[in-house]
C-alpha cells in the first residue's frame, strides 16, 4: 500500500510504531541493529519515551527542536534531549 494514500489523520503525538506505513519498518531495522554498548537500557528507553511522549515538540514521531526520529535519539546511551528534558545513560 502506498503511505500517501492512507486515508488516517495524522497523529501529532504519536511515536512511529503507533503509525502504519512500510517506510517505517526501516527505522526499527535501524534501532534494532544499534550495538548493545551503544544502546540505552530497555527501562531508560521507556523512561525517554514517556517524557518525549508529554512533550508538545513531539510531531509525527519527529522531535520538532532538532528534527530527530525520537524514538532512534532515545535508543542510543549517549544522546540527550535537545529541550534538556533528559540526559545520556551514565555508565555503570
Amino acid at each position: 500500500m502506498d503511505f500517501q494514500q492512507k486515508s488516517r489523520p495524522a497523529c501529532k503525538r504519536c511515536f512511529l510504531n503507533e503509525l502504519d506505513g512500510e517506510y517505517f519498518k526501516s527505522i526499527y531495522q535501524y534501532i534494532n541493529n544499534i550495538p548493545r554498548e551503544q544502546k540505552a537500557p530497555t527501562e531508560e528507553y521507556v523512561r525517554r519515551l514517556a517524557i518525549c511522549k508529554s512533550c508538545g515538540d513531539l510531531k509525527n514521531g519527529m522531535c520538532a527542536q532538532c528534527g530527530c526520529f525520537a524514538e532512534v535519539r532515545a535508543a542510543k546511551k549517549g544522546q540527550t534531549c535537545p529541550n534538556s528534558r533528559w540526559g545520556p545513560q551514565q555508565e555503570e
